[in-house]
């Protein structure tokens, strides 16, 4: 494969996606400079209340291996191969994802953005600059001039600025004055709220540690994600408004009121709940969709700046991940033309995060609404049962997800056409199995 011809690329944004890609740059021999609008997350906690735990799975573990740091995140990831259902009455309902073996694993956010950010700075063709606010970009110099902490303004040139700063994007906000590009973004009438199990006394974890954490309530949902030291991360996903809403909750009575009726058996594990709840702030949930992502050779954008999604399938990072792989296979293939490269990412790249995009929404609806319900349980058997027996033809729309690199938009077509042929039989999983063994499976195949 050609070498990339070494290039001066701006990277703006140093969160999850900008570091990846970042590291992916530098290890292709490009120049990078790295410019951030928050402080050095490694010297000032700056993600209280507003981190949500991630799910890493396969898409961006590839991302994370082929930059050399997988090792050191798995060493304080923990392995959910399923969910815990939480009743209101306290029942307990385990559900695998996957096969055994397969599973997702709960990362900080903020751990894993110090790795990243440790990598980029291991590469002496990487310069990072923090507390550096973009406030505008000209697209064909290519330039980003920026606001320092203390007041100053600089302009940093190169050859290409990678845009991956956030749902709220400077380098897209720019794009947008662009002649036919399109935009949009859609609120949740849901927000978030993050609160905290600590470790049990002596250490150890309150729950059952290996599980990702569903207090499925219909209409909203409180979940948890396990910590490497024995914590939780609690994030709370209501309405704002409505009888469930966090508007609702004015008074101390009224938390705890809320609380105790509605997630009894989680009140006694969180000593800090009336302050954690009171002090950590409302977020918002947006789903950002926009194109193109590029701009000739000299802008590209990645991540959320491209695609905000909000964080129902776990895939928000690994999506974001999985863009960096993208771009940087997209420079591979084309090493003597950037444009060339940025188109084909985005054209490879757009309807996959559409797809995800939509899925995260439906998982929602899922994960608060039917995962305690005995008609999906039904469902969720069926589908263990077809996974068992055809292995080769059916796969269940989260494991091809969460545990292949099957691109998105292709798992939505594929689970259709699953769903399709099984229901044009009549008796469930083993007529299904009789119709495909008959001659059907080429279908899927």
């Amino acid at each position: 494969m050609p070498t990339q011809t070494p290039q001066n690329y701006i990277v703006v944004g140093a969160g999850l996606g900008g570091a990846v890609m970042a590291n992916y740059l530098a290890q292709a021999g490009h120049t990078v400079e790295v410019y951030e609008k928050r402080p050095d997350l490694r010297q000032a906690d700056i993600s209280a209340g507003r981190s949500i735990n991630l799910a890493l799975s396969v898409r961006g573990i590839h991302a994370l291996k082929e930059i050399g740091v997988i090792d050191e995140v798995m060493k304080e990831a923990v392995p959910m191969p399923g969910r815990m259902m939480h009743g209101v009455d306290g029942e307990l309902t385990y559900q695998p994802y996957g096969n055994k073996g397969e599973a997702i694993h709960s990362v900080s956010r903020g751990g894993l953005n110090c790795i990243l950010l440790d990598a980029v700075e291991k590469h002496e063709n990487v310069t990072t600059f923090f507390e550096h606010r973009c406030l505008d970009v000209d697209m064909d110099a290519p330039s980003a001039t920026f606001e320092s902490a203390d007041g100053s303004t600089v302009t940093a040139t190169g050859d290409a600025i990678i845009g991956t700063d956030g749902a709220f994007s400077a380098v897209r906000a720019r794009m947008q004055r662009m002649e036919r590009f399109n935009y949009s973004q859609d609120y949740l009438a849901h927000g978030y709220k993050e609160l905290t199990i600590p470790p049990a006394d002596g250490g150890g974890y309150r729950m059952e540690k290996n599980a990702l954490h569903i207090w499925p309530r219909e209409s909203f949902m409180t979940i948890a994600l396990p910590n490497a030291d024995g914590s939780y991360t609690v994030t709370c996903f209501w309405p704002y408004d409505g009888p469930y809403g966090f508007n609702r909750l004015k008074t101390d009575d009224d938390i705890e009121a809320f609380f105790n009726k509605w997630f009894p058996d989680a009140v006694p594990l969180m000593p800090d709940l009336l302050n954690d709840y009171k002090t950590n702030p409302v977020g918002s949930l947006v789903t950002v969709r926009c194109g193109p992502w590029n701009y000739r050779d000299k802008v590209a954008l990645l991540g959320d700046a491209a695609h905000a999604i909000v964080p129902f399938y776990g895939q928000g990072m690994n999506c974001a991940f999985e863009d960096c792989t993208a771009l940087n296979e997209a420079l591979n293939r084309h090493p003597r033309d950037r444009a060339a490269a940025f188109e084909s990412y985005y054209q490879a790249r757009k309807e996959n995060a559409d797809a995800i995009a939509d899925l995260a929404i439906q998982n929602f609806i899922e994960m608060r609404d039917k995962v305690a319900d005995p008609a999906f349980l039904r469902k969720k058997k069926r589908q263990k049962l077809l996974r068992k027996l055809l292995p080769n033809w059916y796969i269940p729309p989260y494991e091809m997800v969460s545990f292949t690199r099957i691109p998105y938009a292709e798992t939505i077509r594929r689970a259709m056409e699953q769903d399709r042929t099984i229901a044009r039989v009549k008796y469930g999983a083993i007529a299904a199995l009789l119709l495909i063994a008959a001659g059907t499976a080429w279908a899927l195949s």
